[in-house]
């Protein structure tokens, strides 16, 4: 009896998969189940939990579920809930713009470098500005790497300059000069009221000011640099969340070649 009721029941699942139609997948597809945790400026209690509620309501989901939540101080309470969506996105229409390059491993890319410039190419990288975080250009640059992905100190054909974090944008601009550089890479980490769109501005305005811009690879990265937006501010490219050296080293060489550096 149980077997049967089982049986029919899983029957029923919906099981259809229509990229025009997506919404997010918990058990079952189509199920619309999603996790979300956020605070409220109110007293720990039943009222706040009901706020809660109304609140994942009117985000458009159903059944909404509070399975945990915890007074952080007096005054704000803080949740986990769960929830059914019932807004779908037609994924067969999105586009994104993407970095347009080949990732190549280290030693590929080395071989690449010694078959298509011939000589040992220098890039410069420091998070800019105010930007005290280092995580990120470190990932990058430090011979150690992140993730199992060496970084560009490492490679036997790239000569890389890691100027750590607060570097002016004059001063990063300065040494490049000085180094040669071929390719500068900014990092960007704080984000808070857009002080990384002003100074990555600020940076291309002063390579275009120099003169230098068609001359050096401007690359920048974050968690919350895109592609798409490092374009708009005047850079060659932009890697965010889950990229790493070797994206950014198979990018830079492919466009040196493209641009016929030498």
């Amino acid at each position: 009896m149980s077997e049967g009721l089982y049986s029919m029941e899983a029957k029923d699942f919906d099981k259809t998969l229509d990229f025009t139609k997506i919404k997010p997948y918990g058990d079952t597809m189509n199920d619309g189940k999603v996790q979300l945790s956020f605070t409220l400026p109110v007293p720990c209690g039943a009222e706040a939990v009901e706020a809660a509620k109304q609140l994942l309501r009117k985000m458009g989901l159903e059944n909404p579920s509070v399975v945990y939540y915890k007074e952080l101080t007096p005054g704000f309470t803080f949740f986990n809930c769960y929830g059914s969506c019932t807004h779908t996105v037609d994924y067969s229409t999105i586009y994104v713009p993407k970095v347009e390059s080949n990732t190549m491993d280290m030693y590929e890319t080395d071989e690449y470098i010694k078959e298509n410039i011939g000589r040992k190419i220098v890039i410069v990288g420091a998070s800019t500005g105010t930007d005290a975080h280092t995580v990120g250009i470190d990932a990058i640059m430090n011979m150690k790497g992140y993730a199992g992905h060496y970084g560009l100190e490492r490679y036997e054909m790239i000569e890389a300059y890691n100027l750590g974090s607060q570097v002016p944008n004059d001063e990063f601009i300065a040494k490049g000069i000085e180094l040669h550089a071929d390719a500068l890479l900014v990092s960007q980490t704080v984000t808070q009221k857009d002080v990384h769109i002003k100074n990555m501005t600020e940076f291309i305005e002063l390579m275009e000011a120099e003169g230098l811009r068609d001359k050096m690879i401007c690359c920048c990265g974050g968690a919350r640099i895109t592609h798409e937006l490092a374009k708009e501010l005047g850079f060659d490219a932009g890697f965010g969340m889950n990229t790493y050296a070797d994206d950014v080293a198979s990018f830079v060489v492919q466009e040196m070649v493209k641009r016929g550096m030498k």
